[in-house]
């Protein structure tokens, strides 16, 4: 083939000429002297894209011994690819680059680490390029390798993707994440225009505007879509986040030698604690009554609050996935993709092995997030009153849609029966639940019930306030929501269980009847 040793070799070569002019070449008598001539190499390389010749050439060697030496770094290199052509001719491409920028022929294993993992063979990779080329070989869990997909799109591509992946340091990872913070400051300033606009635009009385008003706020609303729309900053967690997926491409590119060293595991964040739970209380409810602020990100309704939305939910068809959640911590996930095989009844036992998430709409099954999240979880003769009816319900609706199929094929219609998944919560047709079907109607809910706003996935929070309601600790609520560590439970739980413990002894306090009335206006913080 082109590149093989028939295809090249060492000669001499020299300026003299003849009596005509012509260059004597070969011919000279003198090029078996030693000193009298240049020593050059030739070797074919691979066809070019277009099926063209590309010979090697390099001449000016001192001796035989150094050109020789080249040559066999040569045919080291064109040995790599074997049969593959494409690999062959991106060799190819690599050498002939080499002689026209007469650059040191490289060392066969670089480029064999190279041509491995399909990355440009002269060493210029750009940060971006192996991005694309890391997450491309990922194996992990669907979902979490498109979360690595969607840092590289949306953070890592356009703001690192240009450096070259050789010389990339701790300075561009640290400028990255500082323009991080002020495009946040950029979004909160848009943010925070928009709200205002958005009072100025408003007509605050219950009768219609005067002529004058209303032209006014036509303006003021012209004014307002014009407007960005409102954006969610980049967080402390999300930025950690970016930097986990960075950190691991670099690792990464650290094993394959294509560089030495990870920058980003050098840059200094801000730390992205987890956020701490918080009780819904009466202060509370009426500070966002008020003012439609939420005081944390991780909000926890109290018994009674819960109490309240299971009263609104009981009607629904999906009441006992809601019960499921709430009273034992599954995670929507999880309750959605929960089989009745491993329900058992008389252990008072249902085994978490399955979840069901999305893709971005697209649903599908993995095993749970962590090793310790598929276990057994403890659940109560209420739980399972619930779960019986469910599914006697369950079975009334898979006889009236297969009743209701029969006849609508009879009339000529393509309609299937009903499908058995082994699902405890199901579509109509018995097919899978789309998870967002389930924090839809979580949140219709809600609404109907005037309760303070919670996350579908905040609701397994409720579970570890009910643990601690019920008597227990930080420990019986690690067990209950499968946590890797009681260190995870406390950072999340902690600030609420202590809210417990002071709502839990005015109470007791409060039980105790006596004769006497507390003096008016008495501060209880007093004493």
């Amino acid at each position: 083939m082109p590149g093989s040793r028939r295809a090249g070799g060492i000669s001499k070569r020299c300026e003299c000429r003849a009596t005509d002019g012509r260059l004597l070449g070969k011919a000279c008598p003198r090029l078996t002297s030693k000193g009298h001539g240049a020593v050059q190499l030739r070797q074919e390389l691979p066809l070019d894209a277009e099926g063209k010749r590309r010979p090697f050439r390099r001449t000016g060697y001192a001796s035989v011994t150094d050109a020789r030496n080249d040559l066999d770094k040569l045919r080291a290199i064109l040995a790599l690819p074997g049969d593959d052509e494409d690999a062959a001719r991106r060799v190819g491409d690599l050498l002939q680059n080499v002689m026209r920028d007469r650059l040191e022929i490289p060392d066969a294993a670089e480029v064999s680490r190279r041509l491995g993992v399909g990355v440009p063979l002269d060493g210029a990779m750009t940060v971006g390029e192996w991005l694309d080329s890391w997450v491309d070989t990922k194996r992990t869990r669907t979902t979490t390798t498109n979360g690595y997909r969607s840092h590289i799109r949306v953070h890592l591509k356009p703001g690192i993707g240009h450096y070259r992946l050789d010389r990339f340091n701790v300075g561009h990872c640290q400028e990255f994440f500082d323009g991080i913070d002020d495009a946040n400051e950029v979004v909160r300033a848009e943010n925070a225009a928009r709200r205002e606009q958005e009072a100025r635009c408003k007509w605050g009385k219950r009768s219609r505007p005067p002529a004058a008003e209303s032209a006014r706020l036509a303006v003021e609303r012209e004014k307002l879509a014009a407007m960005p729309p409102y954006r969610e900053i980049t967080g402390p967690a999300t930025k950690q986040r970016i930097r986990a997926t960075l950190r691991a491409a670099l690792n990464a590119a650290i094993r394959r030698q294509l560089i030495s060293f990870n920058a980003a595991q050098w840059v200094e964040l801000e730390s992205g604690k987890r956020p701490k739970g918080l009780l819904w209380t009466a202060e509370r409810v009426a500070r966002w009554r008020e003012t439609g602020e939420k005081p944390g990100p991780v909000m926890v309704w109290t018994p009674e609050q819960l109490g309240a939305f299971l009263d609104e939910a009981e009607g629904d068809r999906l009441y006992a996935i809601f019960h499921l959640i709430t009273h034992h911590g599954l995670r929507r996930g999880e309750g959605v993709g929960q089989d009745w095989d491993n329900l058992d009844v008389a252990a008072k036992r249902i085994r978490v092995s399955k979840e069901i998430v999305v893709d971005g709409w697209t649903p599908i099954q993995t095993d749970p997030k962590t090793d310790g999240s598929a276990a057994s979880v403890k659940i109560d003769r209420e739980t399972i009153a619930v779960l019986r009816e469910h599914r006697a319900r369950q079975l009334q609706e898979r006889d009236a849609w297969n009743e209701e199929a029969a006849l609508k094929r009879a009339a000529g219609k393509d309609v299937s029966d009903w499908v058995d998944t082994g699902k405890m919560f199901t579509a109509l047709n018995g097919e899978w639940l789309h998870p967002e079907v389930v924090s839809t109607a979580f949140n219709r809910i809600v609404a109907a019930a005037d309760l303070p706003p919670i996350n579908l996935r905040d609701a397994r929070h409720g579970a570890a306030a009910l643990v601690k309601a019920g008597g227990g600790d930080l420990h019986d609520a690690k067990v209950k929501l499968r946590h890797s560590t009681i260190t995870l439970t406390s950072d999340t739980y902690m600030e609420l269980f202590e809210e417990y413990e002071d709502e839990l002894a005015e109470r007791a306090a409060a039980a105790v009847p006596r004769a006497r009335k507390a003096p008016e206006g008495a501060d209880p913080e007093a004493a």
